[in-house]
């Protein structure tokens, strides 16, 4: 599930590339040692982790964006719920075979984790509402405003600081966001007939309207969800894929309940949702989209083993570029002079914001105070950037 930071305990995941003692007595061992030694040499290579985490990202993003904007699509709980079955299927199967770990069921501390899946699934489905009506660069660029409200929420309820670089990065943020609707607004007047209250151009800004409510209800939830979250792991302790596992595996009820009961299941709805022409395409589409939300974990925990948590820190402002990038290249986003200012602006935020949290942490380690990792988990953080992440 299926998308700025992490989690005080991120988790470390070492690779699982054990090898069998008797290989080393077999007459002919240098095919057998050649795997392990490339397989070694890929997995302690910084460029091919960052890389991967950045495309995995990207897949995710625009393997939503492709469901989410098709025609008069409107099952959107039932696709958050196809892809908490396939995460939950694939970590499942992945811990089968000895590749991750992850704590068993517990009823007790399901109890206790529920109100955080609620949140989650509040923070996933504006997502995927604000996705639907907005491009995949506005939605990037807006996403970073959930950041302003955690970091306030930090100082409200774990003390934490802000400093004048992260303000700066702030303003920033908000002059992107405000760059980007500006852009979006412009580029709906100028290319349909009609002005802001009739026509072509006055459907086009209701729905961009639409989605910026979406988006504000989103960066809300997130933000919410995020900080209690934070709180929650400090007491149970979880680890990526224990969070990973618990939020998916206590969801898929709800979101099946809501999907039943609150959405369109008749023929026609179907068809419309999922038009026998592209049918296998969209729900194939749908798996994948399931199975990068694992990915984006595991290139997470890859990533701050490989590299540090500050590098992963830069990946994450830096991811920024590429997803809305993407939104240019496979779908038909405008590109004008606002929007694409809109996107330098969003992304030199980041950086600001990353190098702010940089220098926090070297003041707080230099005066003696624990060295944390950024807020959230990694794969959480991720998630909310490209769906979410």
């Amino acid at each position: 599930m299926a998308d700025d930071r992490k989690n005080d305990a991120t988790i470390e995941m070492g690779e699982k590339m054990q090898q069998n003692s008797h290989f080393s007595a077999q007459p002919k061992p240098v095919e057998v040692r050649s795997s392990p030694v490339l397989a070694s040499s890929v997995t302690n290579n910084p460029v091919i982790a960052i890389a991967s985490y950045c495309g995995s990202s990207i897949l995710m993003t625009v393997t939503n964006k492709y469901v989410l904007s098709g025609t008069g699509f409107n099952m959107n709980f039932l696709l958050l719920a196809v892809q908490s079955i396939v995460c939950i299927l694939a970590i499942t199967t992945a811990k089968s075979a000895s590749l991750i770990t992850f704590r068993s069921f517990s009823r007790d501390e399901a109890r206790k984790w529920f109100p955080i899946s609620l949140l989650l699934i509040g923070m996933i489905y504006t997502s995927t509402k604000a996705l639907q009506f907005l491009s995949i660069p506005v939605y990037t660029i807006f996403k970073n405003l959930t950041i302003i409200l955690i970091a306030y929420g930090e100082v409200l309820w774990f003390g934490g600081s802000v400093t004048s670089m992260a303000l700066l990065s702030f303003g920033l943020m908000v002059m992107s966001s405000v760059i980007a609707a500006w852009a979006d607004v412009s580029h709906a007047l100028a290319s349909y007939g009609g002005d802001a209250l009739t026509g072509e151009a006055a459907d086009k800004i209701s729905t961009l309207n639409a989605g910026y409510l979406w988006m504000l209800f989103n960066c809300f939830c997130s933000a919410t969800f995020l900080l209690a979250m934070r709180k929650r792991i400090k007491l149970t302790n979880f680890s990526d894929y224990d969070t990973m596992y618990y939020n998916n595996l206590l969801s898929i009820p709800i979101l099946l309940l809501c999907s039943l009961f609150l959405e369109n299941w008749s023929s026609v709805n179907l068809n419309a949702n999922f038009p026998p022409a592209t049918r296998t395409w969209i729900l194939s589409t749908m798996v994948i989209s399931g199975l990068s939300s694992v990915f984006i974990s595991y290139t997470s925990a890859w990533c701050v083993r490989i590299t540090s948590s500050t590098t992963y820190s830069m990946v994450g402002a830096l991811n920024k570029l590429p997803i809305a990038i993407s939104g240019l290249i496979f779908f038909d986003a405008p590109v004008t002079v606002p929007s694409v200012s809109a996107i330098a602006v969003g992304f030199v935020s980041g950086l600001v914001y990353a190098v702010a949290k940089v220098r926090q942490k070297k003041d707080a380690g230099a005066k003696g105070a624990p060295s944390v990792l950024p807020t959230t988990s990694a794969s959480v953080q991720s998630m909310r950037d490209s769906l979410k992440s």
